[in-house]
């Protein structure tokens, strides 16, 4: 069993800047992609970035130019520079470890964007 492991987030101004950080139980370099999603209330919860084993990377229209995900594979985290967010960023954020047959969660992360 893979275990996926978030931190960072919290409160954070419109604007501002904050960070997540994820930790994977095995070598992230054999996982086929990692991925944050979010879920607002009342919404699906929706793919926010991802990097895949070979590095290539994806984002959401909504994050483009404002997210970074990136990686490192001697630590095996996966992290999420959140820049210039607002307050529609706000939303539990989950890693996510996608291998062919599986998907390993993380238990999700608080990020609230306010003033």
């Amino acid at each position: 069993q893979v275990q996926v492991v978030e931190s960072g987030g919290g409160l954070v101004e419109p604007g501002g800047s904050v960070r997540l950080s994820c930790t994977v139980s095995k070598s992230i370099s054999s996982i086929y992609q990692m991925s944050w999603f979010r879920q607002a209330p009342g919404l699906e919860r929706e793919l926010v970035a991802a990097i895949f084993r070979g590095g290539t990377t994806h984002y959401a229209g909504s994050v483009e130019g404002r997210f970074t995900i990136s990686r490192d594979i001697t630590k095996n985290t996966v992290a999420l520079q959140m820049n210039s967010v607002a307050h529609d960023d706000t939303a539990v954020y989950y890693c996510d470890a996608h291998e062919v047959d599986d998907d390993y969660w993380g238990q999700g992360i608080q990020v609230t964007v306010s003033s």
